[in-house]
């Protein structure tokens, strides 16, 4: 069996941006303190959600030292290091070991895609090239292209691939993958409406957006799972659907760094192609922040 990564819930942060769009650092640091401070089980820098897909190469790689020497070994530091160019994965990853992340972060080949042959060459050449472990990315809604439950068991042998974070949203392919990897790899839930569910199933916890606005009521809720008390993780699940949902009423990160901003945190903008949320948009996730009591 491998060693467990972290258990509970991590977040996959954001980038705090100032008005010319640049990286606030600053804002970053407080962020991360007040989410550690909070309970958050793992910080994971430069994912999706931190809009790495828009960062130089500098700042990407600025961003994962940050975050690690700021995380100070309070939490594992989870970097973003996926891409569909396997040979700058292997460059970016080498990187982030270097500067301390604890793990990596690494999502299916976009646009140019591959097969799933392909999906285990690419793996594997990254897992090779490092002495950390590695999650496995399945996001198929966003990439165009899926991890089979039987490319994740080949890949599940190699030393060094540890778990996947699992957003598929296809409940019946995460019970096959458990059911198929056994110990051999650990799942994460990649999405906040389905913790108590992936958890349930043996999932080990969530890489989450909803930490964001509600990180106590995150980690409680996947902590409930790791104790086996489903019926108050269900509840909370439950409770925090619509804001689960509102987080994601256009494409993530815009509605996530609105409601931050919303709640008086100085996210600032999304880089462009992402833009504002649509006034209709704001109103109802406005509405719905203070339905749970984020803002007034």
């Amino acid at each position: 069996m491998k060693n467990t990564i972290f258990t509970g819930a991590a977040i996959a942060i954001i980038t705090p941006m100032n008005a010319d769009g640049s990286i606030n650092y600053d804002k970053l640091g407080e962020l991360i303190d007040s989410q550690i401070e909070s309970g958050t089980d793992a910080i994971v820098i430069c994912g999706t959600t931190g809009e790495s897909a828009t960062m130089t190469d500098d700042e990407h790689r600025d961003c994962i030292r940050f975050a690690v020497k700021h995380v100070a070994g309070r939490v594992p530091v989870i970097a973003g290091a996926g891409s569909n160019d396997t040979k700058y994965a292997v460059e970016l990853s080498k990187e982030a070991e270097a500067a301390g992340a604890d793990a990596l972060l690494h999502v299916t080949p976009y646009y140019n895609k591959t097969t799933q042959k392909g999906l285990i060459a690419h793996f594997t050449a990254v897992a090779d090239a490092v002495n950390i472990p590695i999650i496995l990315y399945n996001v198929p809604s966003r990439t165009g292209c899926g991890l089979e439950v039987a490319t994740v068991k080949e890949l599940a042998k190699h030393k060094n691939i540890a778990a996947i974070k699992e957003a598929s949203g296809n409940i019946s392919y995460v019970a096959k993958l458990i059911a198929e990897c056994g110990d051999n790899i650990d799942v994460y839930s990649g999405n906040d409406d389905m913790i108590v569910p992936i958890m349930s199933l043996g999932g080990k916890g969530v890489i989450s957006v909803l930490s964001h606005v509600i990180p106590a009521e995150t980690h409680r809720m996947a902590q409930l799972c790791l104790e086996n008390n489903f019926a108050e993780a269900m509840k909370l699940q439950i409770e925090y659907l619509d804001l689960t949902n509102n987080l994601f009423i256009e494409v993530n990160p815009i509605p996530v760094k609105e409601a931050m901003n919303m709640i008086g945190f100085e996210a600032g903008p999304c880089r462009l192609p992402l833009c504002e949320m649509t006034d209709e948009h704001r109103e109802i996730l406005r509405a719905c922040l203070a339905k749970h009591g984020l803002i007034k």
